[in-house]
């Protein structure tokens, strides 16, 4: 609930620190919301720098009197912006576990990355463990073109197609759908034939394909969808197609010491426009 008793809805959280890079970031969170109707909730997480045992109450004061004043001129610049409704979150604690927390109220997280992400950034901690999707986005707020889904033609990709039409949807862009579909390395041993036979291969993975995108097209039959089928590796049939993207989105599909996946933990190094990772906790429609 808000100061005044009200229950809150959920909001477009937005993790905000303040520096230059993150007001790309910042905009593209505000037209999310604008387009969602959604109120902008920034949080800004501020951390201890010491010992947890240590007590030192003015410093820790004059730390969480900084983060307000930052949080105060990060919600003047979102309105400025033209964010609809704009709420403001402080935390303290480490960025990542932080924001994590804010995420369950969430409709969906957007965070900043900066150029280099190395292990352990938030950009790749809080999308491998949120239970939300969330959209990391860099220097570019996305180009003309369509958003892209990066799917692998089976249930898992459920969740990251219905967010790809629905942004299709809300950005009014068409929907280009790829399925990289040359992983030996992943797949049953059952299934290791297919890749002694490309012909088989490429009419087994196309049926699956379109198996996946059928029930989303009867969901949002506005919005253009092409699909397109490649025996490349995954990211390489992403980077190729993600050339004017307005956004890329992916699942997660990581297992042990890699939670986020090599594909999305790459493409989000490699992407030249926003990237979406969408958690596999949902079902088909209807």
């Amino acid at each position: 609930m808000d100061r005044g008793g009200r229950t809150r809805g959920p909001s477009v959280l937005f993790g905000f620190d303040g520096t230059p890079e993150n007001d790309a970031a910042l905009r593209w969170a505000v037209d999310e919301a604008r387009r969602r109707d959604l109120d902008l909730e920034l949080c800004h997480c501020w951390h201890w720098p010491y010992a947890s045992g240590h007590v030192d109450r003015d410093a820790e004061t004059i730390r969480r009197r900084a983060g307000e004043n930052l949080l105060e001129r990060g919600v003047a610049r979102a309105r400025e912006l033209g964010a609809p409704g704009v709420r403001r979150r402080l935390m303290r604690g480490p960025a990542a576990a932080a924001l994590l927390a804010a995420s369950r109220a969430a409709e969906l997280v957007v965070i900043g990355a900066h150029e280099r992400l190395d292990p352990g950034a938030t950009a790749l901690e809080v999308p491998a463990r949120a239970e939300r999707p969330v959209v990391v986005v860099r220097e570019a707020t996305g180009g003309p073109g369509p958003v892209v889904a990066g799917v692998d033609g089976t249930a898992r990709c459920d969740p990251a197609l219905g967010f790809a039409f629905e942004e299709a949807a809300l950005r009014d862009r068409d929907l280009h759908v790829v399925y990289g579909c040359w992983e030996p390395g992943v797949v049953l041993d059952a299934e290791l034939a297919l890749f002694n036979d490309r012909e088989l291969l490429e009419k087994t993975r196309t049926a699956e394909l379109e198996d996946a995108v059928a029930p989303w097209r009867d969901r949002w039959p506005k919005v253009e969808v092409t699909v397109s089928l490649l025996l490349e590796r995954p990211c390489e049939a992403l980077q190729d197609a993600v050339a004017d993207a307005a956004l890329l989105v992916l699942g997660d599909r990581g297992t042990g010491t890699d939670p986020l996946g090599a594909t999305s933990s790459r493409m989000l190094r490699l992407a030249p426009c926003p990237v979406a990772i969408i958690p596999g906790r949902a079902s088909r429609p209807g």
